[in-house]
């Protein structure tokens, strides 16, 4: 196979973690990947885990031997971490014998580099391994999409829902959310038809996804012509004020709708909450209370936010 086959994508700039506690040998890797990755340091074990759940790295080149927590224990706990168990590791060590890879690998770790340091064995494992994860995490996406709109689907939400949740509960800020509904939906698809239907949901989610702010936000198809929108570390207000954004953002699409009673074009109804958890708070009853407010919404005449 030719060499131009193992490519990363036009433009990508992917994110590596280095982690050893020896200075010089965190400045020889991280000078060998500068040039083509985006590299983030951490010279201990607990400032190695806190990097990765902050920045996402694609790859992490993890030293074995460190005073703390070793390379196999830092191993263990990002497998075990909802939020980094998909991160590679790569173990750098000078230990190769057979129960030493064994323990690697048992740990979670995909690969080795050994030392000394060979800048090209690096570059080319390095690349290896993120054209694994980037196949990877295309196949997982595709688990988590909803077909038709291009947006996280139910499962998705869920999962990402209930470790949102504990992040900011941990962290002590506020989770907000938005629930939101297409009004008077089976009455459009009764007069245009379910392709004109499906058409208009894919506006809605385009317009969702471009209200969204950042990575941890995330948008959702959670029922027919039903969508919520999760945003972490998000006040009242602001949650409030992206949900009134949005709603303006569907009704400016323009898109007809004469079996409406709430506007002659589609509208979206919105219910919004922000809380900040605490460990006795329901996760379950705080996805009611945005319902609830969406109920509320519908009541007054649609087309509103509540």
């Amino acid at each position: 196979m030719r060499p131009d086959h193992y490519q990363l994508p036009a433009g990508m700039r992917p994110r590596v973690l280095v982690v050893d506690d020896e200075p010089f040998h965190l400045r020889i890797l991280a000078d060998i990947l500068r040039t083509d990755h985006e590299v983030f340091v951490a010279t201990g074990g607990s400032q190695a885990l806190a990097v990765a759940r902050r920045e996402h790295p694609d790859l992490v080149l993890l030293d074995v031997m460190m005073p703390e927590t070793d390379g196999l224990e830092v191993c263990r706990r990002l497998q075990e971490d909802p939020q980094t168990r998909h991160i590679p590791v790569m173990f750098v060590t000078s230990h190769d014998s057979p129960a030493d890879e064994t323990a690697g690998l048992d740990a979670g770790a995909v690969d080795f580099i050994a030392k000394p340091i060979v800048p090209a064995i690096v570059r080319a494992r390095v690349r290896t391994h993120l054209l694994l994860k980037i196949q990877a995490d295309r196949l997982r996406a595709m688990a988590f999409i909803d077909g038709l709109t291009g947006v996280a689907n139910r499962r998705r939400f869920d999962e990402t829902y209930e470790h949102e949740w504990h992040v900011c509960q941990r962290d002590q800020r506020p989770l907000g959310l938005i629930m939101i509904d297409v009004d008077h939906f089976k009455a459009y698809n009764d007069r245009y038809g379910h392709q004109a239907g499906d058409a208009a949901l894919r506006t809605v989610a385009e317009r969702i996804q471009a209200s969204l702010r950042g990575r941890r936000d995330q948008a959702a198809r959670v029922g027919g012509e039903e969508f919520a929108i999760l945003l972490p570390d998000c006040e009242q207000d602001d949650v409030r004020r992206i949900a009134e954004y949005l709603r303006r953002s569907v009704f400016d699409a323009g898109i007809p709708h004469a079996a409406s009673n709430a506007a002659p074009v589609v509208t979206i109804s919105a219910g919004v909450a922000s809380v900040v958890p605490e460990a006795s708070s329901d996760p379950h009853a705080y996805l009611g209370l945005a319902d609830r407010r969406l109920f509320l919404a519908k009541e007054a005449g649609r087309n509103r936010v509540a």
